[in-house]
């Protein structure tokens, strides 16, 4: 399984909790995490501040060498289609193919008004960003961005959402599905789910990864907010429980767990220390 943390802990209150981005980012790939997720959130809110995640990640693939650059997840219907594609496909080949299109149609509606979007017809507008990026990556039709991504077809896209109509554009435009606070039995539902859908898409859904993001409150530290959903390990986690869940999720199919720390800031790089101390059996056994 391949594991991957935020750069930041969940939801910081204030801007200068995000100074440290890019010395933790390079400290996580010295750990050996697989990847670096950044969320999608534009204005502030119940989430906290957030940076823009493409040039976060810019930024961090500026500061490092090999590990993955994920959006955990950006919102399609808040861009336009063709700068989306070109700030991606840019990112992909100046980070040697290292970046991952994370995509969800987001939940806050103060969010879409602040950008000038209707809320109503997300999904719908989606599935035609994704399938006009996806064709812009691939260089057919007009126009022809400016650059083209590195990853051949592009980079790879993971789609989150449980509804149905989240697993069919999965299973259309999608190298994964991205669930979020999942355990083994949830995500033995989805990939159920989505074979029934599979025949209707037009899908095998074997050819569809399962990723997640996941929260994960080490033993001996304390969350410094509320988790929006179940704690990895459980409410009072240990490194055996831990494992233990880690394990189950494998068996159920789970390949890529991207883990949030809702920890203080200040506490963050010992909780990731922890994190790939406890979980360096599963580090190193990523290809």
């Amino acid at each position: 399984m391949r594991i991957g943390v935020a750069p930041h802990r969940l939801w910081p209150d204030r801007e200068g909790e995000l100074d440290a981005v890019l010395p933790t980012a390079v400290r996580a790939e010295e750990l050996g995490f697989d990847h670096v997720i950044a969320s999608g959130h534009a204005v502030a809110g119940a989430t906290g501040v957030t940076p823009d995640p493409l040039i976060l990640l810019a930024a961090v693939a500026g500061a490092t060498r090999r590990i993955g650059l994920v959006t955990s997840v950006l919102v399609p219907p808040l861009y336009n289609p063709v700068i989306l594609a070109h700030q991606t496909a840019t990112l992909d080949r100046l980070s040697g193919g290292r970046f991952t299109l994370g995509v969800g149609t987001g939940w806050d509606t103060e969010e879409y008004a602040a950008v000038g979007v209707p809320f109503a017809g997300r999904g719908r507008r989606t599935d035609e960003q994704l399938a006009a990026v996806r064709q812009l990556w691939r260089g057919e039709g007009s126009p022809r961005l400016g650059v083209l991504p590195r990853t051949e077809g592009g980079p790879r896209v993971w789609i989150g959402g449980r509804s149905d109509a989240a697993l069919r554009r999965a299973l259309r435009f999608g190298d994964a599905w991205h669930g979020s606070g999942v355990d083994a039995e949830g995500l033995a539902e989805v990939r159920a789910r989505l074979g029934a859908l599979g025949d209707e898409v037009g899908r095998d859904p074997d050819q569809l990864a399962l990723t997640a993001g996941l929260f994960l409150v080490p033993p001996g530290f304390a969350p410094v907010v509320k988790v929006p959903g179940r704690l990895l390990g459980g409410a009072d986690a240990t490194a055996e429980s831990v494992r233990d869940e880690l394990g189950r999720l494998s068996d159920a199919g789970l390949v890529s767990a991207s883990l949030w720390l809702p920890v203080a800031t200040e506490a963050l790089p010992d909780a990731l220390a922890w994190t790939a101390g406890e979980l360096g059996s599963h580090l190193a056994g990523q290809p």
